[in-house]
């Protein structure tokens, strides 16, 4: 019996994966790999997350006609969450802008290609990134001398010395 109960449980680990397999969100490595090739989607393992591999691949088979703009920001929306993009279209100049915050390279590329796939040849793509950075700045006036070392007439000679030379600075604020 026990030899039985361990062929039995290797048989159900066996069937567990092939089942896990059959579906992109629980499929292993070897069949996101096997999937990617399908598609055609050139994978960097050691920069994309698993998760990140599964994602593209449900976004590469939900991509279907026809397309809306509905349509193109719910998908935006599954592949960079709710609200970090916004889809605007211009109908009579025929743009369509995609204000988007995002920050990872991988994920912005995955981005433009469902754009690209999904708008009409008829429509001008504009990508507005909306990253926010924090910059400082800091204020601050020095007072130097100048001493000028030539004059304006034909005495000087290029390249002998610099044209002025300038004094310590003082800190005026």
């Amino acid at each position: 019996m026990n030899a039985e109960q361990q062929a039995f449980e290797k048989l159900e680990a066996a069937f567990n994966k092939v089942l896990d397999n059959q579906y992109v969100a629980t499929s292993d490595v070897s069949s996101v790999k096997r999937l990617e090739a399908i598609l055609n989607i050139q994978a960097d393992p050691t920069k994309e997350s698993l998760s990140f591999r599964r994602k593209r691949i449900l976004n590469r088979y939900l991509i279907k006609p026809p397309f809306t703009v509905r349509y193109l920001q719910q998908r935006l929306d599954f592949l960079v969450g709710q609200g970090r993009t916004f889809v605007e279209l211009e109908p009579l100049e025929f743009i369509i802008r995609v204000k988007t915050n995002v920050d990872n390279a991988i994920l912005f590329k995955e981005l433009e290609r469902t754009v690209r796939t999904t708008i009409p040849a008829n429509l001008i793509y504009q990508q507005q990134t909306t990253v926010h950075d924090k910059i400082q700045l800091k204020e601050r006036i020095v007072r130097k001398e100048v001493t000028w070392n030539y004059k304006l007439d034909c005495t000087w000679k290029l390249g002998e010395k610099p044209f002025a030379s300038y004094g310590q600075g003082v800190d005026v604020r």
